[in-house]
């Protein structure tokens, strides 16, 4: 490594090949990591009032009267379907194109997930996909805001009113999308969030349970912590002994008042994080707009996205194919990703069974997801687009 010159700036040699440039970078600084120390040195580590205050904001910032924070959005996505009852003999409409997550939370209650195909511009359920495989058995659907892009809400909340089926929320990637001017997840059931690194917003690792229901949210509180019907912060809040109960198996899902602290700087940055990335969608989307058999995601017009992700589908006769493309990205120094993975088609799921899913498929197989960060530079993107120019031209 070479050493800092006076200025403070490293020398890099003329010829020297530019810096890879990853999908992802979340964007974390001075202010994430204060707050990180302050909650280490105030001595209360675990859950507790920092906890509270991210679940109070984030609510508030979604539209929903409670959030019940814990340790992923799979822990949340199981809570959710906890609160519904869930059990053998249930099944729940689920979108294969969806992290395996989506799935395997139904599983965890020994109901059956059953996969539904998925509309192509936003590869989101709709009634008719859902409509297509539910049966007599179905007790919810699980609708996910896929990489960002809101699904019809509003259409779907219709929909399994007139069949009697509950509709819950993946909105794991879903933070700062709207459907009809409204947060994502806004007068939802129950909405799972993530704050993975590779998500809008973060905590690192963590999750979050949106509800109106007070007595789903009374629930919960008490299954992400073993079942107590006294936290641990109001057992040491109070000057009197308090002597816990059980009064179901829970678990341990709770979030650290660490990952809160550094979730409230976060949340406050939400507006910008998206604003942000909507520019820089908008870009690549007018860079890509002339080449043929290549579409890229874009807002439905029924809401707004976030780009979380930013994937494009390749038509079947574009030149070269997804993998091939992929590895183009890869040797001109550019980290992509192969588009959403489909469920059915895992290892896991082998002879689970499911219905002909031809538009999950040909996404599963044609898409791929390009760079898109807080800090990315019109450089790094012209790159990108340089290379999808190349390979569009054989």
């Amino acid at each position: 490594m070479s050493a800092p010159d006076a200025e403070g700036t490293r020398e890099t040699p003329s010829d020297a090949p530019p810096a890879r440039i990853p999908v992802m970078i979340p964007w974390l600084g001075e202010e994430e990591a204060r707050a990180a120390a302050d909650a280490v040195l105030s001595g209360w580590v675990a859950q507790g009032p920092r906890v509270a205050e991210f679940e109070r904001a984030f609510a508030e910032r979604v539209g929903a009267e409670h959030g019940i924070a814990v340790s992923s959005c799979t822990t949340a996505l199981h809570l959710a379907l906890i609160a519904l009852d869930l059990g053998p003999g249930d099944e729940v409409v689920v979108p294969s194109l969806s992290f395996i997550a989506t799935a395997n939370a139904v599983r965890y209650l020994g109901a059956r997930p059953v996969f539904a195909d998925v509309e192509e511009a936003t590869g989101n359920l709709t009634p008719a996909t859902v409509d297509a495989v539910r049966t007599p058995r179905t007790k919810a659907v699980l609708a996910v805001h896929q990489g960002g892009v809101p699904a019809d809400v509003h259409a779907l909340r219709a929909a399994c009113a007139e069949w009697g089926v509950a509709l819950l929320e993946d909105a794991a990637c879903g933070i700062g999308a709207t459907v009809g001017g409204k947060s994502v997840g806004h007068g939802a059931l129950l909405a799972a969030w993530s704050f993975h690194p590779r998500k809008v917003i973060t905590t690192g690792e963590g999750g979050m349970v949106t509800t109106d229901d007070a007595q789903w949210a009374e629930r919960l509180r008490r299954l992400r912590e073993h079942g107590m019907n006294v936290s641990a912060a109001q057992r040491h809040a109070s000057s009197k002994p308090i002597a816990e109960s059980y009064l179901e198996v829970g678990y341990n899902y709770r979030m650290t008042d660490i990952q809160a602290a550094v979730g409230l700087v976060q949340l406050r940055k939400l507006d910008e994080i998206v604003a942000r990335r909507r520019r820089l969608a908008a870009r690549y989307a007018q860079a890509l707009a002339g080449l043929p058999g290549l579409r890229p995601v874009r807002d439905p017009g029924y809401g707004e996205g976030n780009f979380q992700s930013y994937w494009v589908l390749l038509a079947e006769d574009f030149p070269v194919g997804r993998d091939e493309l992929l590895a183009a990205l890869a040797e001109a120094g550019i980290s992509a990703r192969r588009g959403i993975m489909a469920a059915h088609l895992e290892p896991a799921y082998a002879g689970h069974g499911a219905a002909p899913l031809p538009v999950t498929e040909r996404i599963t197989r044609n898409s791929l997801i390009l760079p898109l960060f807080h800090s990315m530079t019109e450089e790094q993107q012209d790159r990108v687009v340089g290379v999808l120019r190349e390979q569009a031209a054989g």
